[in-house]
């Protein structure tokens, strides 16, 4: 039996953050199964607080190179992968991305169109040159009039493999989500052998520690992982969870004590850390919604304070700490839920200033604020 804690300790090792891991960019985003990045900069502030001596460079390279990508991958959004992931796992999404799409508003906007037609149209005008939503969806239009532009955009994005490219996630830059097909950008080259649900659910495994093969459901967004589960049970050890729930995991994977020491960590908006278990207890203790923010990210996010979410993050920039962009003054505020003690609120302030050096070295003055 796996208590609450053992569970915690269990899914931060796995994702390097009871201690920042000597590990490059490129292998920490294999073994973390890819980042969620619906924030553009959210994975720069993910990987500063799971790496030692990450810099934003490291990340952009890997992105400007095509060694990683932001694609729509588990549960229909935006990750970053690696390029050998993305070409792996396209496959087992199309379907499901098939069915998100016909469920959506945007299907209703496009009855009656063929959507084979539709998608090979879109495809050819992705294939030419990296286009946004905005542009194929007037593109699309000249061919099928009277039709809503962005629907016809949206059922291209659902039934084509897609990647968006830079400058969209490169660190200090700003651009708008422009796409283009997964073969134009990576190539043809064939998956890898961890391609398949099987190889999908041994990744999950490793990276967020026992879990339920509904918690796997909930991270990948794929159905049918039942039957995944009993092929891959000789390979597997089963525990139990204080609810009397199996947990399955690698045999050999690290569990560390439930004892162990978690320092505070500041986890970016979206972080996959606090939304890739249908049972969230491990790493959420109090029944409590992850926040959702809008905006390109790294300026906000969650703090884990002994292991378990118990603050939220901002950063503000201006003279006195406001709303400002100015650049002079960069203040984190850090906003606990749950009663920290002194010594807890003075370990997130001392982290709280070094992700202040990394978020904001542009700013003259630094300041933490816990309030």
């Amino acid at each position: 039996m796996l208590g609450q804690r053992a569970l915690n300790r269990a899914l931060l090792e796995r994702q390097l953050l009871l201690r920042r891991a000597s590990m490059a960019p490129l292998r920490a985003i294999a073994h973390l199964a890819g980042m969620q990045a619906q924030a553009p900069n959210a994975p720069y502030v993910g990987l500063w607080t799971r790496l030692a001596g990450f810099r934003p460079a490291e990340l952009a390279e890997l992105m400007t190179e095509r060694a990683v990508v932001r694609t729509h991958l588990m549960r229909n959004t935006v990750h970053l992968v690696t390029a050998g992931d993305c070409l792996a796992a396209k496959g087992l999404y199309r379907a499901g991305a098939a069915r998100n799409f016909a469920s959506s508003p945007f299907a209703r906007n496009v009855a009656g169109v063929d959507l084979r037609a539709l998608a090979d149209a879109g495809r050819a005008l992705l294939t030419e040159r990296p286009r946004t939503r905005a542009e194929l969806g007037r593109l699309l239009a000249g061919r099928w009039p009277g039709r809503d532009p962005a629907s016809l955009a949206y059922a291209v994005t659902y039934h084509v493999p897609t990647v968006q490219v830079p400058p969209r996630g490169i660190w200090g830059s700003a651009g708008p989500a422009a796409f283009t097909t997964t073969e134009a950008w990576l190539g043809g080259d064939p998956p890898s052998p961890c391609a398949g649900p099987d190889g999908l659910v041994l990744r999950y495994l490793a990276a967020f520690g026992p879990a339920t093969v509904q918690d796997a459901a909930t991270w990948s967004g794929l159905t049918g992982l039942r039957e995944v589960a009993e092929r891959l049970r000789p390979r597997l050890r089963a525990f139990r969870d204080a609810g009397g729930r199996e947990l399955l995991d690698l045999p050999d994977a690290p569990r560390p004590d439930a004892d162990t020491p978690a320092p505070p960590r500041f986890l970016p908006e979206y972080d996959n850390l606090l939304l890739s278990h249908a049972d969230r207890a491990r790493i959420i203790p109090v029944r409590r919604s992850v926040p959702l923010p809008p905006g390109a990210g790294g300026t906000c996010g969650t703090v884990l304070v002994d292991g378990f979410w118990q603050a939220t993050w901002k950063i503000t920039r201006g003279r006195e700490g406001g709303a400002g962009r100015d650049g002079d003054a960069a203040v984190l505020w850090v906003e606990p839920f749950t009663r920290l003690s002194p010594r807890q609120a003075a370990a997130v302030a001392e982290e709280g200033a070094r992700l202040l050096d990394f978020a904001a070295a542009d700013a003259g003055t630094h300041d933490v604020r816990v309030v």
